[in-house]
């Protein structure tokens, strides 16, 4: 059975492993730009602090994590061996219920995401080439407004 939570500090690292390992996922995405220590120092310094993290877990495994800026989701991952079960949609609907209106950038290439967030209402709002992050991938802008 699946529970959703904050995230304490200390699961940061955790958070930092689906991160890594979600992403290897992503056609195209080299989660080699960073090593894992760099994505724990990431998860220590920016995402713990900058808005909620909720995570998703069976017993006291997390299973995947969403993080929340006002207005955005700036991160959603779930375990690659727990993908397809709901848990990214619960998240998601997590939240929705926490916001009225939300943004978010995901990449192009990741499909999957992509049916995940227009399952849930998110529509397309730009299109980029990807000069404007880090990896260069071509990304997209989603939108969603409760109705």
């Amino acid at each position: 059975m699946i529970t959703l939570r904050r995230l304490r500090p200390d699961e940061g690292p955790a958070a930092a492993d689906l991160h890594r390992r979600g992403g290897a996922l992503i056609p195209g995405y080299d989660t080699s730009l960073h090593t894992a220590e760099e994505y724990v120092v990431f998860y220590r310094d920016r995402v713990m602090v900058d808005g909620p993290v909720w995570g998703a877990f069976e017993g006291e495994v997390l299973r995947g994590h969403i993080a929340l800026l006002p207005g955005w989701i700036d991160h959603l991952y779930v375990d690659p061996d727990f993908q397809g079960l709901g848990i990214g949609s619960a998240l998601v609907r997590l939240a929705q219920a926490e916001q009225e209106e939300l943004r978010l950038y995901t990449f192009q290439a990741n499909a999957r995401a992509r049916a995940l967030y227009e399952r849930h209402g998110f529509v397309v709002e730009e299109l980029t080439d990807g000069t404007r992050n880090e990896e260069k991938m071509p990304d997209v802008t989603y939108h969603w407004r409760r109705g």
